[in-house]
């Protein structure tokens, strides 16, 4: 008997492991198709213009025709020497210490309060807080310019009680860091608050009634239930939020823009601004090239940090 079917088991077993393999070659393939257009866009929008820029930063310039390789790295100096870059520098950092704690906090606070109370309330107020960001980002700031003005902002009475009485006393050097996370946030927290409701919702009813029934009240069950269960949506969020706001030029622009002679924003109050400067007022394109590489590493090595800090890859299954 046991002669019999050992050579049906042998005959047999390779074609059992054949199958789980040519399964996983096929899902692999799949996979392919499904990234395929997210690594086309990645390549043409992003990798390909990074790599023309590091290309131009070492690039000098003879009649608008870029020979490579043959600046060196003055283009390097030039740039990080001039006597705007330390100004734009310690503004942008000012902006993000202010804007992106607020605005993770603020937003996190908004979409754990909407989803303790869900019902027609929470979805009406999902939308308000989602149309602000359904706007282009000129739109939004032209609008902030309205709010800000005591002239003419239906807030006229709180910035009146505050002292303010015309946009210049509002929109001061001081202020803007404050007045750009506002900026910013309510024209761009609706699309956060709808990803981490969309998670939240995601949570098991489950898991909240247990935790109800141990005796967790609603701040206790936001605070060390729903929060850690969506934490690496807010990881994400933090990653995006810090690399977007480095590279603010919108708002100084605009704003400064619309006060004209008195406006306390020079054209030059962001890094991103300072290299479009370099480029299109004062022809430096490798000065305005090693200026926004340092945008993308001062990106890049904040998202590997919060990423290997926050252990943000690791699997439920590796703890």
């Amino acid at each position: 008997m046991t002669t019999s079917l050992a050579p049906t088991v042998a005959s047999t077993a390779p074609q059992t492991e054949a199958k789980p393999s040519a399964r996983r070659f096929w899902r692999l393939r799949a996979a392919h198709f499904f990234i395929l257009p997210y690594v086309l866009l990645l390549v043409t929008f992003a990798l390909a213009p990074a790599i023309y820029a590091l290309l131009i930063s070492f690039a000098k310039f003879t009649d608008g025709t870029p020979q490579f390789f043959a600046a060196g790295f003055s283009n390097f100096q030039y740039a990080y020497t001039d006597f705007r870059f330390k100004e734009a520098f310690d503004n942008v950092m000012s902006f993000v210490v202010v804007s992106v704690p607020f605005g993770i906090v603020a937003t996190v606070f908004i979409a754990l309060l909407l989803h303790a109370r869900s019902g027609w309330w929470s979805n009406l107020m999902r939308v308000i807080y989602f149309v602000p960001g359904a706007v282009a980002g000129p739109a939004v700031v032209l609008l902030a310019i309205f709010m800000l003005d005591p002239r003419l902002s239906p807030f006229r009475p709180l910035l009146t009680a505050l002292g303010y009485h015309d946009d210049t006393q509002v929109i001061q050097t001081g202020h803007l860091p404050v007045l750009f996370t506002l900026v910013g946030f309510f024209g761009g927290a609706g699309g956060w608050v709808a990803i981490f409701y969309g998670a939240l919702k995601g949570i098991s009813s489950e898991v909240i009634e247990v935790a109800t029934v141990d005796g967790a009240n609603a701040w206790q069950s936001a605070l060390y239930i729903k929060l850690p269960l969506i934490s690496r949506f807010v990881i994400f969020m933090s990653i995006l939020t810090f690399a977007g706001n480095v590279q603010i030029f919108t708002e100084p622009t605009l704003l400064g823009d619309a006060l004209f002679g008195s406006s306390p924003i020079s054209a030059t109050w962001s890094l991103n601004q300072l290299a479009t400067g370099f480029a299109f007022t004062y022809g430096q394109f490798g000065a305005a090239a090693a200026l926004s590489l340092l945008m993308i590493a001062i990106g890049l090595v904040t998202a590997f940090a919060i990423i290997y800090g926050t252990k943000f890859y690791q699997t439920d299954a590796a703890n």
